[in-house]
């Protein structure tokens, strides 16, 4: 009964959500991309031409913005779940922090790249602090990843979970980026404790 309730109490917090309904009207997969919207509006992340790594893709919406917005960008897009095909894009289904993988990625670029993105968050367990943790864990895996990836001005944006793990996110952050700031995007539910690292380039 409490499983259906909950479910129940998600659908019309669904339905009554405005990103949720500006998503589906305008074509996107999930109301996210209006997070990313919103950190480009801000730090202005994307020029025409840019080369894009879109970690932990599924469904697709941050791609599907890159892909509109861009003219001549070039956007790989991995995550362990397979996602429906994007026009001019190229997907892997797998985990990046496998070597294999990264193998996979830097065949197709041949070379650094301008951005990575990292939308990455474990399934919440109720668990607020292990829930951080997990979740930066995926932030560092991604971070070390950009240090080998990306061009010298290169941006990385990812999610972050406010908790125990923030500083030692935040301290590697400023380790590997000469810029970096700590954002909570109008479209991030206030009750979720997600914010999102902006990092611009590489030390």
């Amino acid at each position: 009964m409490k499983k259906n309730k909950i479910s129940k109490n998600w659908i019309i917090k669904q339905n009554r959500d405005i990103y949720v309904k500006r998503s589906r009207l305008e074509g996107y997969r999930s109301r996210a991309v209006y997070k990313l919207k919103e950190i480009d509006d801000k730090f202005k992340i994307f020029k025409n031409g840019a080369s894009v790594i879109d970690l932990g893709a599924a469904p697709g919406s941050w791609s599907q913005f890159v892909r509109k917005k861009l003219k001549n960008c070039k956007i790989l897009s991995i995550d362990i779940n397979e996602m429906e095909k994007i026009p001019y894009t190229f997907q892997i289904v797998g985990d990046f922090t496998v070597v294999k993988y990264q193998d996979q990625i830097k065949e197709y670029f041949k070379g650094k790249v301008d951005i990575i993105l990292s939308d990455m968050a474990v399934n919440t367990t109720g668990n607020k602090n292990l829930d951080s943790i997990v979740t930066g864990e995926l932030c560092m895996e991604a971070m070390n990843f950009s240090k080998d990836m990306l061009k010298t001005e290169g941006k990385f944006i990812s999610k972050i979970f406010m908790g125990s793990s923030f500083n030692d996110i935040l301290k590697k952050a400023k380790e590997n980026f000469e810029e970096i700031n700590i954002y909570k995007p109008p479209a991030s539910r206030k009750d979720s404790k997600e914010s999102f690292l902006i990092c611009k380039f590489l030390r």
